[in-house]
């Protein structure tokens, strides 16, 4: 909820404001540009200009969504991650100001009207017995993980194992990727609670880190310089862009390119498949760095709770295994199943289109066409990538449940075409392919660089992130 209290402020903050013979008071698109500092915030939402200040330390989805589209309309954004109980709230943000020069672009009325038709036929509601399903089935997989471990004494057996509950790991991502997005559960206090069981209990993986980076990968889709989803040096790079050492606006701090950085990127389209197979170990990094952090977390507690909760039972499984070899061999089978995984998430964004800069919100429609590759695939696979597959039409509508995502998959395709916009949807063979000449293309041009200054990096070399 809304913090009951007067935003509204004097015209002495808002320079050159006027008003119209309406008796309205408006102010221009320039003017709200300089309202785009923590502690001076503004957006606008249909032209209304709204100050949501003190709403960021307490906005659901995290101060950051807020801050990199500061001083901007972000209409069209509103609209893909809020419900329509969100617009009540808003009246107690409105600063009394109406933005002077506000204009709609055509494929903005279009998603809108869009998003309109979505939510009137109730699809934001309609969930489906996916959730049912894959709950079962990853029931299924760890039972059997458990049962080839503790009542077997062969070695494929367990190896086999460890497939199982790698694979229940992917399918738990996908549940906890849309217990993040939208309400799965029957009630908001259930859809926390499965948040955090099925992400931090039984995967390791904080939702709550899993939301702080999401929620700006979201926002702003293949920015160099603010989508985390792209900063994976000193490992990967995407882009030449990167080598300029780019400053990451999400984790305040230098992404230095340097000889270290120079060398893992030189050779990237080798060690690609290699980093993914043991990738989920940064992400284990990445939980322990923020919930041990002074960040302020929702639910902490909680987080840490689900946290060891994982780090108890998965070391007393592999704890079962006869020797240490087995041991070893069961967590980098487990690893590199899921590993299968972390390419999935990397085809749907690495050889897209990226650009340095803020996201902006007037083109929220395009970025996500240009940012995005869709994974070409008969229906019966749609449990293998969850739903994700459809990487544009999630990006366009974040909330809607993925059962209906191949159902709106051909009505986003006729509106990029009508309005020129790129649709990419390629075999999962060829996107591979497109990855790896991104990767290839980017360390190449590596390799042609002067040898920059050295500097140590090794605390990066372990703190990579996405």
């Amino acid at each position: 909820m809304c913090e009951d209290s007067t935003m509204v402020s004097s015209p002495v903050d808002v320079l050159n404001s006027n008003s119209k013979s309406d008796g309205k008071k408006y102010i221009t698109s320039e003017e709200l540009k300089k309202h785009n500092k923590p502690n001076d915030l503004w957006i606008s939402i249909q032209g209304k200009v709204y100050n949501v200040t003190e709403w960021a330390k307490i906005h659901p989805g995290g101060e950051i969504p807020l801050m990199n589209l500061a001083g901007q309309d972000v209409t069209d954004a509103f609209i893909a991650f809020h419900p329509g109980s969100a617009w009540e709230h808003l009246s107690k943000l409105f600063t009394g100001y109406h933005l002077k020069d506000y204009q709609v672009s055509a494929v903005s009325k279009d998603y809108r009207k869009l998003a309109s038709e979505f939510a009137k036929a109730g699809m934001f509601e309609k969930k489906g017995h996916g959730v049912i399903y894959s709950l079962c089935f990853v029931s299924l997989l760890l039972s059997g993980c458990v049962y080839g471990v503790l009542f077997s004494s062969s070695f494929w057996v367990h190896m086999l194992a460890g497939a199982l509950l790698g694979l229940a790991w992917i399918q738990i991502a996908y549940l906890g990727h849309d217990a993040g997005h939208y309400q799965m559960m029957s009630t908001r206090g259930w859809n926390k609670f499965a948040g955090i069981f099925i992400g931090n209990c039984i995967t390791g993986i904080s939702i709550a880190w899993w939301k702080w980076t999401h929620n700006a990968h979201h926002i702003a889709c293949n920015s160099l310089d603010y989508d985390p989803d792209l900063q994976h040096l000193p490992m990967l790079a995407v882009s030449s862009r990167l080598f300029n050492s780019l400053t990451s606006v999400f984790y305040g701090r230098q992404l230095t390119f340097d000889r270290l950085a120079r060398f893992f990127v030189s050779y990237q389209h080798y060690s690609y498949y290699p980093i993914m197979c043991v990738a989920r170990v940064n992400l284990y990094l990445q939980t322990l760095l923020l919930l041990l952090s002074k960040r302020k977390v929702p639910d902490k507690g909680l987080n840490i709770l689900g946290t060891l909760v994982f780090w108890t039972w998965f070391p007393l499984l592999v704890s079962c295994l006869p020797n240490w070899p087995e041991r070893v061999a069961f967590v980098l089978v487990s690893f590199c199943v899921t590993g299968i995984q972390h390419v999935q998430f990397t085809l749907n964004h690495f050889s897209a289109n990226v650009y340095v800069g803020p996201p902006t919100g007037n083109d929220w429609f395009e970025k996500q066409t240009n940012g995005t590759i869709n994974i070409a695939c008969s229906s019966y696979m749609d449990w293998f990538f969850g739903g994700l597959q459809f990487q544009l039409e999630h990006h366009l509508f974040p909330r809607l449940p993925r059962c209906h995502l191949r159902s709106i998959a051909p009505i986003v395709r006729e509106l990029c075409k009508k309005h020129n916009l790129p649709y990419t949807s390629v075999s999962f063979f060829d996107a591979n392919i497109m990855t790896l000449k991104t990767l290839r293309t980017a360390a190449l041009q590596a390799r042609d660089l002067t040898n920059p200054a050295p500097q140590n990096l090794l605390w990066e070399a372990f703190n990579t992130h996405g």
